[in-house]
């Protein structure tokens, strides 16, 4: 008998920014394991908590809802919380580690990856935290950008699942999975 000396990886995918009823069911029929709602005015993929929750109601089970908030208040994260069956938080701006703990929901943080920024200081600061979502660094844009960055500054073992994001195509999704080993 030969046995993988490997565990089973398989990459989950998450699918941000769905804006259309449409586009959630057809993630979701691709295989999406999740769908991000914006919840960012600034950002051109933004929903409303309203329209949040009629895409959620037409998903079928076991697809994930997770809630984008880049600096949000809280009265605004407590709304989104109310009115939509989210299953995770995902932070995308300056948000302290307290602050998104704060809401009994698990939650990503987002870190925007530059030469410099210490992953695993970020991964201390933010231990709470399901994961980290590693993003591209684009001065003055917290995200969404579809900008990639050097995935060799991701230290090979992050005490943190890490969720590979920014300019992810079909010609270098291989590349990156091999490369990063990402959770999702």
């Amino acid at each position: 008998m030969i046995l993988n000396p490997e565990p089973l990886h398989v990459t989950r995918i998450k699918i941000c920014g769905i804006t259309r009823a449409e586009d959630a069911l057809a993630a979701a029929h691709c295989g999406a394991d999740a769908i991000g709602l914006v919840f960012y005015e600034r950002s051109p993929r933004h929903v409303s908590i309203a329209q949040a929750a009629q895409l959620v109601a037409a998903l079928p089970p076991f697809v994930s809802v997770v809630g984008l908030f880049v600096n949000a208040e809280a009265a605004l994260v407590r709304e989104a919380l109310a009115q939509v069956p989210l299953d995770l938080l995902q932070f995308h701006g300056d948000e302290p580690p307290e602050f998104c703990a704060l809401f009994a929901r698990p939650y990503l943080k987002a870190i925007r990856v530059k030469a410099g920024v210490d992953l695993l200081q970020c991964a201390s600061d933010f231990r709470t935290a399901k994961g980290l979502l590693l993003d591209a660094h684009v001065e003055g844009i917290p995200g969404g950008t579809g900008a990639t960055f050097d995935w060799s500054l991701i230290p090979e073992h992050l005490p943190l699942p890490v969720i590979l994001s920014g300019g992810l195509v079909a010609e270098n999704v291989a590349a990156a999975i091999k490369q990063v080993r990402p959770y999702a």
